[in-house]
């Protein structure tokens, strides 16, 4: 039996979650009276900050997931840092920010604290990416009745989690936008096509699978069905939807006609991510040290003041391939439309 049917889900395309702001309440909302089920992310947010939006949707009477980032943190190398920091300089001056007061950041995301938060008020699905969680997490979480979903990028990842007794798997192609759930982000994911990557899960377990990555029409979705997906997640095609929380200068960037393809990047983050293509990935792309979260943080100061200004060249533009279907519509009208051959 499907995961999803206690849920009431009757449309197969669900709402990803996008850690850092477009993931709202509202989006989630939009997506439960669609037929469909959405996810906050927990990624980014504080403990109470999480709480509080879990508490809007158990007001609004719709079901929800919450994602987490597990704890996979890669360190720094100092000196790298220190040699990225100088060369972002200019970017930062722009904006007169000065990355000499930033600290060198590494946390877990409140990682104990949200898992004690879900554990006290259980939400219907929870799901992790970036790494695998201990296995007395997953079965406690299991345990306050939710299912547990972990992200998977390849086979072998899949049989690990597998063996960590996870209810479902999300398998993420290469082609999705944001973060890669990849559990060695030393390496990039191999880019292989969202259907074939279904097939080779499958063959190497019997989980059920939520597909996701570079998803944008109705006929990336049958694909992913026909491959032995039981649903898929979008999260890039919403990030222009009315309830996505996607700041001005993003949703211009991704209905901008010119923009360059999308491409995987340590820029930002330290950690292997997809976007679309701007002035910093130009410059930043190929000198990036891994290192995450603390390149995270070191480059937040410069991204949060260029969102600010309007500036979309300063700033992360996750972003998955099928970005250009993004549409600026109800967020229920995009699923609906995208299960219309599933």
């Amino acid at each position: 039996m499907s995961p999803l049917t206690d849920l009431g889900v009757t449309n197969p395309v669900l709402a990803a979650p996008m850690a850092g702001g477009p993931s709202t309440p509202e989006l989630v909302v939009a997506a439960a009276r669609a037929g469909s089920f959405g996810f906050l992310g927990g990624g980014y947010k504080t403990p109470d900050a999480l709480a509080d939006q879990m508490a809007e949707l158990r007001s609004a009477g719709v079901p929800f997931g919450v994602n987490l980032f597990a704890p996979n943190p890669v360190p720094v190398d100092p000196d790298a840092y220190d040699t990225y920091r100088d060369q972002m300089r200019p970017e930062a001056d722009r904006y007169e920010v000065d990355l000499a007061k930033v600290p060198v950041t590494e946390n877990d995301d409140y990682w104990q604290q949200k898992v004690e938060l879900l554990l006290a008020d259980p939400v219907p699905v929870v799901t992790f990416t970036f790494g695998i969680p201990e296995p007395k997490v997953i079965g406690a979480l299991k345990n306050v009745g939710s299912v547990v979903g972990q992200t998977v990028t390849s086979a072998a990842e899949a049989r690990l989690a597998a063996e960590q007794d996870v209810d479902v798997l999300v398998v993420q192609a290469a082609a999705a936008g944001g973060h890669s759930g990849i559990l060695t982000p030393d390496r990039l994911p191999a880019e292989i096509p969202l259907p074939q990557l279904l097939r080779e899960i499958g063959a190497a377990t019997s989980l059920p699978m939520i597909g996701a990555g570079g998803i944008g029409t109705p006929d990336d979705v049958a694909a992913a069905l026909g491959a032995g997906a039981l649903a898929v997640a979008v999260g890039t095609v919403l990030l222009r939807s009315k309830e996505s929380g996607t700041s001005a200068p993003y949703r211009a960037a991704l209905a901008d006609p010119h923009r360059r393809p999308t491409l995987l990047t340590r820029a930002f983050t330290g950690r292997p991510a997809r976007g679309l293509a701007n002035v910093f990935t130009d410059r930043y792309t190929a000198v990036a040290p891994e290192g995450y979260p603390a390149i995270h943080f070191l480059t937040s100061p410069i991204r949060k003041a260029a969102a600010a200004a309007g500036d979309p060249e300063r700033i992360n533009l996750w972003a998955g391939t099928g970005y250009r279907h993004a549409a600026d519509a109800p967020a229920g009208e995009i699923l609906t439309s995208l299960a219309s051959k599933g």
